[in-house]
């Protein structure tokens, strides 16, 4: 098994803009599982995600040479990731019927979640997309506030907003007070 490349990411992206194939190959290495993880988030279906996986890097590949990274490489893939992922729903959506497809999304359980966060995950359910999406990407995913902003294109005070009133919706919930009660703060 080969080892991490030890440059960050902006150098790695210099050097596949210069044709540096194993600096391709090292930030693929390092952000397959973050994009499968996010697009499974969106598709609740491994094959879908794995498709994204691939064509998140073919874009990414498409790129280059010209390919400046000002931000922190997921705070760059997020869009692409989730643009990609909802053009493979809205896909699905032609070919299967609507119930269909929200019935099938609902009977699967979430990979990986243990049983004691299940209604940790049922809760987060019923939060609106905008807020849910803040949460799983400040909590989940790690980013900061101004780079959520700068990944979904608005402006700060609206995550700000949107996690803030999430928060508050999960704090008052018994089933997630735990998680997101004063201590949480």
């Amino acid at each position: 098994m080969a080892h991490a490349d030890p440059r960050g990411d902006e150098a790695l992206v210099e050097a596949a803009n210069r044709g540096d194939a194993a600096a391709f190959e090292a930030l693929y290495v390092r952000y397959r599982d973050w994009v499968v993880r996010l697009a499974h988030r969106f598709t609740a279906d491994r094959d879908d995600a794995l498709d994204v996986l691939q064509d998140t890097f073919a874009y990414l590949l498409g790129k280059l040479p010209t390919l400046r990274l000002t931000a922190r490489m997921t705070t760059f893939l997020y869009p692409v990731v989730k643009h990609l992922s909802l053009r493979v729903l809205e896909k699905k959506r032609r070919s299967v019927p609507a119930d269909d497809l929200l019935r099938h999304r609902a009977a699967r359980p979430p990979e990986g979640i243990e049983s004691s966060r299940a209604e940790l995950a049922a809760a987060l359910a019923f939060l609106p997309e905008g807020q849910l999406e803040v949460v799983l990407m400040r909590f989940v995913d790690d980013m900061a506030l101004r780079e959520i902003a700068d990944a979904l294109d608005i402006p700060l005070g609206t995550v700000k907003s949107r996690l803030h009133n999430a928060l508050s919706t999960l704090r008052r919930d018994p089933r997630t007070r735990r998680y997101f009660g004063d201590a949480a703060r």
